[in-house]
């Protein structure tokens, strides 16, 4: 089959014009891969569970007997151990879990190794 000289500039156009809107659209566009958008997915559900539980945390360390023995042990820790310190002592362990979340466990140490105002 012979194609007319016509076509040829009018082909190449179109594939210049989808490879220019490919990689305008990945760029700019905001257009992401099925895998990226899985990626991105997780980690803002994650994000989010952590902003959620660890006021929770939070709120069972700040309610137990020995609270101002404990926050003071607490803050005799170097800040990188403190995340452990909460893990142990189940703080971190939300109702329905058998393992504390080490995530929640840093926000927590986090959140109470800030002074309130």
């Amino acid at each position: 089959m012979k194609i007319p000289a016509e076509l040829k500039p009018a082909a190449w156009g179109a594939v210049g014009g989808a490879i220019a809107l490919a990689i305008i659209g990945f760029t700019w566009g905001g257009w992401v891969t099925q895998s990226t958008a899985e990626r991105e997915a997780r980690t803002r559900s994650s994000t989010a569970l952590v902003a959620a539980l660890s006021p929770i945390c939070v709120a069972k360390f700040q309610q137990q007997a020995n609270a101002t023995e404990q926050l003071a042990e607490f803050k005799k820790i170097s800040s990188w151990q403190q995340g452990d310190f909460i893990a142990k002592g189940g703080w971190a362990t939300m109702p329905g879990s058998s393992s504390p979340d080490s995530d929640v466990a840093k926000a927590c140490a986090a959140a109470l190794g800030v002074p309130k105002t």
